[in-house]
């Protein structure tokens, strides 16, 4: 048992992921509500030998909490200016052997069913599928599903994504900020 495995068993949480998740995915993780899954999530990837990147709003990244978002995989995401996120993340899995980056697509910890699709065209234009992430804060539940590729058709994929994480009945750590 590792260090990350004790700290999920002592919070009572477990997490459950399909055995076969490819070494290079793009895991779209909700309800997100909370800091807190941001460590949970932490904790239960790392509990099973594996680390994640993620995307996180760039006013995160001030000294000196940025070499330590930075240093366990975290990539700045600037709101104000037109960057293309997409297009380094698409860069980062070519040039990488094992990546796996958690996206909230989301956005934010509040209430909004206008969600970001720039996970999808990452997945589709590096070729490495998506996983669905759920935290299950009710039960104390994380799980990392099955992955599928996406399609040229963002909008029914999204479609599809939304449907799956509204009907698996996981509770956010403050339902009333999570909407599909």
């Amino acid at each position: 048992m590792n260090i990350w495995s004790f700290i999920l068993k002592k919070a009572r949480w477990r997490f459950e992921i399909y055995e076969n998740v490819p070494e290079k995915c793009v895991v779209c993780v909700a309800p997100h509500t909370s800091n807190w899954d941001f460590i949970i999530g932490e904790v239960c990837i790392r509990s099973v030998g594996r680390t994640a990147g993620f995307l996180m709003k760039d006013t995160w990244f001030f000294f000196p909490l940025g070499y330590l978002l930075r240093a366990i995989g975290g990539i700045p995401v600037s709101r104000k200016r037109r960057t293309h996120v997409t297009d380094s993340v698409v860069e980062a899995f070519k040039s990488d052997d094992r990546l796996m980056v958690a996206v909230t697509p989301e956005g934010t910890r509040s209430r909004n069913a206008n969600w970001h699709t720039g996970f999808l065209h990452i997945a589709r234009k590096s070729d490495v599928p998506v996983v669905m992430g759920t935290i299950d804060y009710e039960n104390r539940l994380v799980k990392i599903e099955k992955p599928f590729y996406p399609s040229a058709d963002v909008e029914s994929d999204m479609e599809k994504i939304k449907e799956y994480f509204s009907t698996r009945g996981h509770i956010a750590k403050y339902p009333d900020k999570f909407t599909v």
